[in-house]
C-alpha cells in the first residue's frame, strides 16, 4: 500500500532511537540500574525502550510502593544525565529536519524522558526542537496518547493530520491512539515502514514536487 503524505500538516518525533542515537547510553543506564535493584538486565531492556522510567520500574518491581517507584525511576534517570559520550543524531536526522524547514512543515519532539535528559541529549545531537513535550508535561506517558495530542495542540494542527515517527511499539501505540498516521523504524509496523530517516526525507520531497 502506498501511503499518501500530502495531507500531513506536522511531523511528531520520538527522541531516543528516532532523532537521537542514544541506544548505547540507555542500555548502559538500565544495566547499571538493574544490577543495583536486583533485576535481570535482559528483562529490563526488553521493556524499557520508549517507556517512561516509572512505568518500566512498576512492571519490573510491582511490589514497590509509589514513593519507592519514584525513587527508583529518579535513580535510573540520574544514571543517564551525564552519559553523553556517544550520543549523536541518528543518520539522516539533520537532513530530514532541514527538509521540513524547506517545506514549511512544523515539527515537535515527544519523549518519555524528563526535560533535563531531553535537553542534554538533543543538545548533544545538535537538535533544537520548536516544540518539546516530555514526560513531565503529561499525566500518563506512552502508550497513552497524551504527549502526541499535546504536541499537536501546541503546533495548532489536528492530530489526524500529523505523522508520528517512532522506533518503539509503545510510541506507535500512542501515535495510533492519538489518531495520527504512523511511520515505524527498526522493522516495526506502521502506516509507513522506514528503513531510516532518509527514506522519509525522500518521500516528503517527492510528495511536495
Amino acid at each position: 500500500m502506498v501511503v499518501d503524505l500530502s495531507g500531513i500538516d506536522a511531523v511528531l518525533f520520538d527522541m531516543d532511537g528516532t532523532l537521537v542515537d542514544s541506544d548505547a547510553a540507555v542500555e548502559r543506564a538500565w544495566r547499571t540500574w538493574a544490577a543495583e535493584y536486583g533485576v535481570s538486565p535482559t528483562a529490563a531492556l526488553a521493556i524499557a525502550h520508549g517507556s517512561p522510567a516509572d512505568h518500566t520500574v512498576r512492571r519490573l518491581l510491582p511490589l514497590l510502593d509509589d514513593a519507592a517507584v519514584t525513587g527508583a525511576a529518579a535513580r535510573q534517570l540520574a544514571l543517564q544525565y551525564d552519559d553523553l559520550s556517544d550520543v549523536r543524531p541518528t543518520p539522516g536526522a539533520h537532513e530530514l529536519l532541514a527538509t521540513l524547514a524547506r517545506l514549511g512543515l512544523p515539527w515537535a519532539v515527544v519523549t518519555s524522558a524528563d526535560a533535563r535528559l531531553a535537553k542534554v541529549r538533543l543538545g548533544a545531537a545538535g537538535i533544537d526542537p520548536p516544540v518539546l513535550v516530555t514526560v513531565e508535561d503529561v499525566s500518563a506517558g506512552k502508550p497513552d496518547p497524551q504527549g502526541y495530542l499535546r504536541a499537536a495542540e501546541l503546533l495548532g494542527v489536528s492530530p489526524s493530520r500529523c505523522l508520528v515517527v517512532e522506533d518503539a511499539e509503545v510510541g506507535l501505540q500512542a501515535g495510533r491512539a492519538a489518531g495520527a498516521m504512523t511511520a515505524a523504524l527498526k522493522g516495526l509496523d506502521g502506516d509507513l515502514r522506514l528503513d531510516g530517516l532518509a527514506r522519509l526525507t525522500r518521500r516528503l520531497q517527492s510528495t511536495s514536487a
